[in-house]
């Protein structure tokens, strides 16, 4: 517990031994102050934005020393309470603090009506991230959280992907691909934009719009005319219009829709397997230099092309990929969810960390989203983040609760086998 009290203030502090990242995002660190309808006071000084909450999500499912695999970015400006700072300190991420004593840290400011719309508006000039801002052990993630515009979204994936370009893994090995996930910004959710979000989308693994900002895209308001409710079947029919623009593509979207849970659909396809086939005799000279015969092994002569450093020939097959087209509900459900939902900021944000960091550890989507609906559940439970603990056994919790029980008690409820 010794190490968790100490702040990491200083870029020197992760100039250690480096991790492999599995997470990072682009999403912007914001002091919030919140305000409720009365006689509820309001809060200041709380954890906000959503790279800390997209954070949060890849952190919850990454106990020490795992949470090095967490990265993301603060500017620290001049009024930067040192009480936040040392929380941050426990989470034991890679967190990058850059001091800007020239400055104030971006802060919000968020109200609520007696509907519980949330009102944001910035208190303090913001300071967005760009690919620039990353540094070399950063761009290494297998993941990356990008919340943006389509056209903002098209230029970091194609920034990220140069800046990426001749740097290796910890292990001196080329990156793999890494994934990206889209959370597009609910200003630019119109049907003037749909081109451009259609254009972006073979770029990125992952689309993740909230109800609310689909329906925006396609001029509607998500809702159900007769309930006034979210309507699943308006997301339904949103989400096979864009998988059908991009019928070649390979990506998915991930709807968040708050109490209804998220709905996952992803476009079927082929993928080729490679099987090793019977090792092929060596070919005769003559069938190396011309002279084809009306007997001539069409598969022998072009063996070269074909074989493996085995000398086995690789044989492709066809394997059919159906897509993905679910619901999974939110965590709390039923009757004594209105109890256990404190506050929705950042739930959104927090289920897309749990998501990509499942994604970059080679989870399926399902799972990965559960992942998310888990993470989401612990960030909306209070105002501001939940809190980071350890039981009589000396397990990490987060409000009191082992962040792997949950999950298990939520893969027995959606009857997963993985």
């Amino acid at each position: 517990m010794d190490a968790q009290d100490v702040p990491k203030t200083e870029d020197a502090d992760k100039a250690s031994t480096p991790h492999e990242i599995d997470f990072v995002t682009l999403g912007m660190f914001i002091i919030d102050e919140i305000e409720y309808q009365p006689p509820t006071p309001p809060v200041k000084d709380i954890l906000g934005g959503a790279g800390t909450y997209s954070a949060l999500g890849a952190r919850l499912f990454s106990p020490p020393p795992q949470s090095n695999s967490v990265g993301w970015i603060i500017d620290k400006g001049s009024d930067f309470p040192a009480a936040l700072e040392d929380l941050i300190s426990t989470w034991e991420t890679s967190v990058l603090i850059r001091p800007t004593p020239e400055r104030l840290t971006t802060r919000g400011w968020n109200g609520y009506d007696e509907h519980q719309n949330r009102a944001f508006r910035y208190m303090t000039p913001k300071k967005r991230l760009t690919a620039e801002d990353l540094t070399p052990e950063l761009l290494t993630s297998r993941s990356f959280h990008l919340i943006c515009s389509p056209t903002r979204c098209r230029e970091l994936v194609t920034e990220i992907r140069a800046r990426r370009s001749g740097l290796s893994n910890t292990d001196g090995g080329s990156l793999p691909k890494p994934i990206f996930i889209w959370e597009p910004v609910p200003d630019l959710c119109t049907p003037d934009e749909l081109l451009n979000c259609t254009n972006v989308l073979p770029l990125i693994d992952i689309i993740s719009p909230n109800h609310s900002e689909l329906a925006g895209f396609m001029g509607d308001s998500g809702l159900d005319p007769e309930t006034g409710e979210i309507s699943t079947k308006a997301i339904e029919r949103a989400c096979e219009q864009l998988l059908g623009s991009m019928p070649l593509q390979s990506f998915a979207i991930v709807v968040r829709a708050g109490e209804k849970g998220c709905y996952l659909a992803r476009n079927g396809g082929r993928k080729r397997k490679v099987r090793p086939a019977a090792p092929q005799r060596k070919k005769p000279s003559a069938l190396l230099h011309g002279g084809l015969q009306p007997d001539t092994d069409m598969e022998a002569l072009f063996a070269g092309l074909l074989q493996d450093p085995e000398g086995t020939i690789a044989r492709e097959e066809i394997e059919v990929d159906p897509g993905v087209e679910r619901w999974l509900p939110a965590y709390h459900t039923g009757d004594g969810a209105a109890d256990r939902v404190v506050d929705p900021t950042g739930g959104g944000n927090t289920f897309l960390g749990a998501l990509a960091v499942a994604l970059a550890r080679g989870k399926n989507l399902e799972e990965a989203a559960a992942w998310g609906s888990v993470a989401a559940s612990f960030a909306i439970e209070q105002v501001g983040v939940p809190v980071l603990a350890q039981d009589e056994d000396g397990r990490e919790t987060w409000n009191g609760v082992v962040v792997d029980d949950r999950f298990e008690e939520f893969k027995t409820r959606l009857a997963f086998t993985s």
